[in-house]
């Protein structure tokens, strides 16, 4: 087998050719993210949102509870945090996830 291949979707290939086709008025709100080298799992999330808009409540609630974060994004979801000076709450409601999983990533990442 080859080892260049792997098994995350190409989503930088997949939105660009999704705006294209189907929402070319969006195209420079997502460009820069879409210039990035690589796609995070918070670009990825981002992205979505600014194409479809945000969803009813009953989805909002199915899908948070099937995301999943890479090590990287979790780091840099952290950075976030201290950057802009965010307690576990407000840093939580932004994302709209538990501030256990916020505490839980800290002591993880952060020790």
């Amino acid at each position: 087998m080859d080892k260049n291949i792997s098994n995350v979707p190409d989503y930088k290939r997949i939105f660009n050719d999704m705006i294209q086709m189907k929402y070319p008025e969006k195209e420079k709100e997502c460009q820069n993210i879409l210039n990035k080298k690589e796609l995070s799992s918070l670009d990825i999330l981002n992205l979505n949102e600014k194409i479809f808009g945000t969803e009813d409540k009953e989805t909002q609630i199915f899908n948070q509870s099937h995301r999943s974060y890479d090590k990287e994004t979790v780091i840099e979801i952290l950075e976030i945090q201290k950057k802009n000076n965010l307690n576990n709450s407000e840093l939580a409601r932004d994302l709209r996830m538990s501030r256990n999983t916020i505490t839980k990533w800290k002591k993880i990442f952060a020790a």
